[in-house]
């Protein structure tokens, strides 16, 4: 083995301090446009992160160019922790927060797209810190390592291992041959579709601050809101939460289909195997949902039957998609509908959006390939000697990534027992401790019990808020990049 390439990953630090303390700046612009009073804090904060990147790649210059893939897990894992780390300086410097723990929580849950917050009064922050809330999330969404790996090529990087790390996975569909093309296309649609539901929430009746910050949470499938109530403060103009609706949908996509869409080639869309399961599954539970809640809500009766029947499609629609894609905005709090409803809820934290989407969780075809692969172990008891493998849209999946998928759910569901368990240590009840691991660990945002989508987490002791912390990074980089840096295989020299 190799000996591991520190300059480089100290070079890309810097380059990822440099993306942070650029939208920092952009971001004390905000404050001074709205002259919240923050300006100057925000502006000083930018040029820290700023300085400390300038001398990181200042450090690393000198590097070998090639990135192996032990570099490339090491920059992804630790890249995030200094992304976190570096974020907290608005928190700290406007005085958001006083206390550290808390600014790194509310950072981490930004850019894993987790939406959980300590924050119980979210109004009253400036302007400024409300966007750079947003913009954690937006930057967290696609990856600020897919954006560093457009830009490699120009410093003579290659990025190969850097996108392997930051979106593992079974699917290995690419918009172009050369990964630097495919993250510039990625990032290109995302922008696009964050610009488009600007302007239709805004047309819709948000203010044009609300609407940016909105559009930035729903494409990154992240959750924060700048209002109290979340979007159910919108909960008595339909059209607002139905455009939020539908871009969680398309956020919680591949967005190789969205390439399809804007390419021309619909056929290619509803021949996707995963997206015809994913479009079932919100089908399914939405339906339950609204039928449950349109025979147990008495608070529904007012008004006419029609207002109680699209009510109850509404925000059964809405929050089945919004946990499905791990996105947490709330217009009703599903754990208040019936007991039945908070077990599916608590189910779906576990199921996640399409393979290359900006969601978290385990993903739709990762359980499609894992149902699969179980009936077919009916077919391999009564046909031992035949040669029986899943088939994924007309291919067939290796034993390599069966075995990957296999792995991936187990360390999965080891990692959330393990998370319940550290909740339990503080104290918390039991439908508290494995709401917060699921939840953490799927960045979905809303939990259950003490944790649910009325509260906020700031009821969460420090130790607690280090573990969820943890938990996030571990769920939004997918197991692997993070728990491959524990092996001692990884340091091991050969």
């Amino acid at each position: 083995m190799q000996k591991l390439n520190y300059k480089i990953v100290v070079f890309l630090m810097g380059i990822l301090l440099l993306f942070n303390g650029g939208l920092m700046l952009f971001s004390s612009l905000i404050s001074f446009i709205y002259k919240d009073g923050v300006t100057f804090e925000i502006t000083l904060a930018a040029f820290l992160v700023l300085s400390i990147g300038a001398l990181m790649m200042l450090f690393g210059r000198q590097h070998d160019k090639q990135i192996q893939k032990r570099e490339g897990y090491l920059i992804v894992s630790l890249g995030w922790v200094l992304m976190a780390l570096s974020g907290t300086f608005p928190y700290l410097l406007t005085g958001t927060f006083t206390d550290f723990s808390s600014s790194f929580f509310e950072t981490m849950s930004g850019y894993t797209t987790t939406g959980a917050t300590v924050l119980n009064d979210i109004e009253i922050l400036p302007k400024g810190i409300l966007f750079w809330r947003s913009t954690t999330h937006w930057i967290g969404g696609m990856g600020i390592i897919v954006l560093a790996i457009a830009i490699l090529p120009f410093l003579g990087i290659g990025g190969i291992q850097l996108f392997t790390a930051e979106a593992p996975g079974p699917a290995g569909d690419k918009l172009h041959p050369r990964i630097t093309d495919t993250a510039k296309r990625l990032w290109l649609i995302y922008v696009v579709y964050t610009f488009l539901e600007t302007l239709l929430l805004y047309f819709a009746g948000m203010s044009f601050f609300d609407a940016v910050n909105h559009a930035m949470s729903t494409v990154s499938t992240g959750g924060f809101s700048t209002k109290n109530n979340s979007v159910a403060f919108w909960n008595d103009q339909p059209l607002i939460q139905y455009i939020i609706l539908f871009f969680m949908f398309l956020a919680g996509t591949n967005f190789v289909l969205s390439y399809f869409i804007f390419t021309g080639k619909f056929k290619k869309i509803f021949q996707d195997e995963e997206f015809k399961v994913y479009l079932s599954f919100i089908l399914i539970f939405s339906i339950l949902s609204a039928f449950i809640i349109y025979n147990t809500q008495s608070g529904f009766a007012l008004g006419s039957s029609w207002t109680k029947i699209e009510l109850s499609i509404r925000e059964a629609l809405f929050q089945v998609v919004a946990v499905i894609t791990t996105t947490g905005f709330v217009s009703a709090d599903f754990t208040q509908w019936t007991p039945l409803l908070t077990i599916v809820f608590f189910g779906l934290m576990f199921l996640g959006g399409s393979s290359g989407s900006t969601s978290g969780g385990v993903k739709v075809v990762r359980h499609m390939l894992m149902i699969k692969s179980g009936f077919l172990e009916f077919k391999r008891a009564l046909h031992p000697n035949a040669i029986i493998q899943a088939r994924y849209n007309k291919k067939t999946v290796t034993d390599a990534i069966a075995y990957n998928i296999l792995g991936f759910f187990i360390l999965y569901m080891l990692s959330f027992i393990i998370g319940a368990v550290g909740f339990g240590t503080l104290g918390l009840n039991f439908e508290s401790a494995v709401g917060l691991s699921a939840s953490t660990l799927g960045n979905v945002g809303p939990a259950l019990g003490d944790f649910g989508p009325s509260n906020t987490y700031a009821a969460l002791p420090q130790f607690g808020q280090w573990w969820a912390s943890f938990l996030m990074l571990l769920g939004r980089l997918e197991l692997f990049t993070v728990l491959i840096l524990f092996s001692p295989f990884f340091w091991k020299k050969i």
